[in-house]
């Protein structure tokens, strides 16, 4: 039977919205760090090239906290490492307000990686959702959180264009300013959240890493995580850069961006009762098949409208992606083995999103949109490819995964 949050009690109800107000309030940073930072490289670079280099710097950080962040965690706590993470990404944004004041590329890209440090710990917040509600309730909650990126969608891409002109001798730092009062307020909020203690279990409990990591569904959904938010950040980052090239204004390009967002989080909102109600592969490939959608839409032109419908499609197909590798994963560890599970899946994914945003740049600067969009075909493929293998698996779960 199909369960509803509105059948949880009233505490853990609290909790999920203060969590889902914390990636807002995330989302809405990084909403406005994807519209703004490659156009703040492209400024303070020598080498153009290097525009998306920043971007790639914080999701490298991300990648390398994830496995100690992780962990961390399991030994204090949910609620400490979330605040850990926010205070560090208070004082880096102060200093990227700094570094585009006086116009160094290099205290900016350090600004990114502490940004990226506490992305490390906040992604993380999808798994801490299943942790405050009863295992019934884990597709929904991980949905619910998720989808306080809705309110990231209007916030992010609008103070960006708001913000822009707040220092009027240094465009774009506004709005780093503003995001360091976001990370502040999440201190307040992650406060208020009643978190499970943490069980002290240690790094040899369970089973050996070698045989969790080789089961079938976790390497689904380990590639379908990895393959799909690949594909997002590689297409996502280059877009200011390629609507920039192709005259279209930024607050087009805000725009843009804002609806990419908005197609990122406003289907969570269901997308957890179309996991319970259609099956979890059939969602992961609706997703991956609105990936190929946005490629088709890109290589057809390069319109304000074209970018408009492309990017809200390849919202829709990380949401897709995302929630249903989430879930999957979800469910292929113990208790005892899930700081090492999650450690390694988001050191995976984030890792690979580096890689992206970095190439992102590369590509972009040196050869150009449609080639960016080509490149992630085989990435869509990968994704297609292992759902189908585990659909037709005899071994495979029909319940959860037709």
């Amino acid at each position: 039977m199909i369960k509803s949050l509105t059948q949880l009690v009233p505490e853990q109800r609290k909790d999920l919205l203060l969590l889902s107000l914390c990636l807002a309030l995330q989302m809405s940073g990084n909403a406005l760090i994807i519209t703004s930072t490659a156009l703040v490289g492209y400024a303070l670079a020598s080498d153009q090239s290097l525009a998306t280099l920043p971007l790639a710097a914080q999701f490298i950080a991300t990648m390398l906290t994830a496995i100690p962040a992780s962990l961390l965690m399991g030994k204090i706590g949910r609620k400490a490492g979330f605040i850990i993470g926010a205070v560090i990404a208070s004082f880096s944004g102060v200093l990227a307000v700094v570094s585009i004041v006086n116009g160094s590329f290099m205290q900016f890209c350090i600004a990114a990686v502490g940004i990226g440090v506490f992305n490390g710990f906040s992604i993380y917040y999808r798994f801490a959702a299943i942790e405050v509600v009863d295992k019934d309730y884990k597709a929904q909650a991980i949905s619910l959180v998720l989808a306080g990126g809705v309110l990231a969608a209007v916030v992010g891409p609008n103070v960006a264009n708001w913000s822009s002109g707040l220092f009027s001798s240094a465009e774009y730092a506004g709005g780093y300013a503003v995001i360091t009062g976001f990370y502040v307020l999440s201190i307040l909020l992650l406060s208020m959240i009643n978190f499970p203690a943490p069980q002290k279990y240690s790094l040899s409990s369970g089973r050996p890493l070698k045989e969790i990591i080789f089961q079938r569904e976790f390497i689904v959904a380990i590639l379908s995580g990895m393959m799909g938010y690949a594909v997002m950040s590689l297409v996502m980052t280059a877009t200011p850069l390629a609507m920039k090239h192709h005259a279209h204004a930024f607050s087009d390009t805000s725009f843009v961006i804002q609806w990419h967002v908005l197609g990122m989080f406003a289907p969570s909102f269901f997308t957890g009762s179309l996991i319970n109600r259609y099956g979890l592969n059939n969602i992961m490939l609706t997703g991956a098949f609105l990936g190929v959608l946005c490629v088709l839409i890109n290589l057809l032109g390069h319109t304000f409208w074209h970018f408009w419908i492309a990017l809200f499609c390849l919202g829709i197909s990380w949401n897709f992606l995302y929630i249903g590798a989430t879930d999957m994963l979800t469910e292929t560890y113990r208790e005892e083995e899930k700081a090492r599970a999650q450690a390694v899946n988001d050191f995976m994914v984030f890792g690979t999103v580096a890689f992206a945003s970095l190439t992102a740049g590369y590509l972009q600067s040196s050869f150009g949109w449609r080639v960016v969009n080509i490149g992630v075909i085989p990435l869509l493929v990968i994704i297609i490819s292992s759902l189908l293998w585990l659909r037709f698996s005899a071994d495979t779960k029909p319940n959860r995964l037709a």
